[in-house]
């Protein structure tokens, strides 16, 4: 089994820095692209920024110059610097990861969710 768990977020005035990061712990095979997304009241789940298992990354025209996401491949972590936060930032992140688990002689590739993390920025 598979588990994903978020540390970090929390509230933030505007312009002030935050970071959130991700621990994949269980029966991890391999873990190829990481990622980053968040959900505001109302809205639909939207990519903040991702990174492939070769250190490629890719990021929201909004989040652009203000995030970076990195990832610890030894330690099956992700993380996601974010400065100059604006209130439009405000948002339940959560973390992403495709991760291949073995099962017998195959390796089995899935989508796998931390539990979310509410990041709040005030004016």
């Amino acid at each position: 089994q598979v588990q994903l768990v978020e540390s970090g977020g929390g509230l933030v005035q505007a312009g002030g820095s935050l970071s959130v990061s991700c621990a994949a712990s269980g029966s991890i095979f391999s873990i190829n692209a990481m990622g980053w997304y968040r959900q505001a009241p109302g809205n639909q789940r939207e990519l903040v920024a991702a990174i492939t298992s070769g250190g490629s990354t890719n990021y929201a025209d909004s989040v652009k110059g203000r995030f970076t996401i990195s990832r610890d491949n030894g330690k099956n972590m992700v993380y996601l610097r974010m400065n100059s936060l604006k209130p439009e930032d405000t948002a339940v992140y959560y973390c992403n990861m495709r991760i291949g688990t073995a099962q017998g002689m195959l390796v089995r590739t899935g989508d796998y969710w931390g539990q979310g993390t509410q990041v709040t920025v005030s004016s």
